[in-house]
């Protein structure tokens, strides 16, 4: 009976489990050789497919925050601080190109510039045009 009940699971695609033959015609069930066999009989009522039981749909998990994927806010004084000395720094080496400033010069304002001493570029501008006179 064991083989008549994995032909049945495979002809029928259902788990060996969900089969169960009606016991008043269990010997029509062991006559039974092929597929067509088996479908025949399941049609006719002889053997019985049991309905799936349990979780017919699995639950998705909520998605948890694992160390990989926590992103750390960048504090914005630091962005600020890295646009404006990018800015300033730039500036500074269009001057020591042009020859407004000297390599000296340059140095210093670089070292005022990393000290927060200018706000603005207007404030660098202006600070360079004091030391010039």
């Amino acid at each position: 009976m064991k083989s008549k009940k994995e032909l049945a699971a495979k002809a029928l695609n259902v788990g060996k489990g969900r089969i169960k033959f009606v016991n008043a015609r269990i010997d029509e069930v062991k006559e039974a050789i092929t597929k067509q066999d088996i479908k025949d009989l399941a049609n006719a009522g002889a053997i019985i497919v049991k309905p799936i039981k349990g979780r017919k749909t699995n639950i998705k998990r909520k998605n948890r925050r694992k160390t990989g994927k926590i992103r750390k806010k960048v504090n914005t004084r630091k962005q600020e601080y890295v646009k404006m000395t990018r800015k300033l720094r730039k500036h500074v080496k269009l001057l020591k190109n042009q020859g407004a400033l000297s390599k000296e010069e340059a140095k210093k304002v670089r070292k005022q510039i990393r000290n927060k001493s200018f706000r603005s570029k207007a404030g660098l501008k202006e600070a360079i045009t004091e030391t010039k006179k």
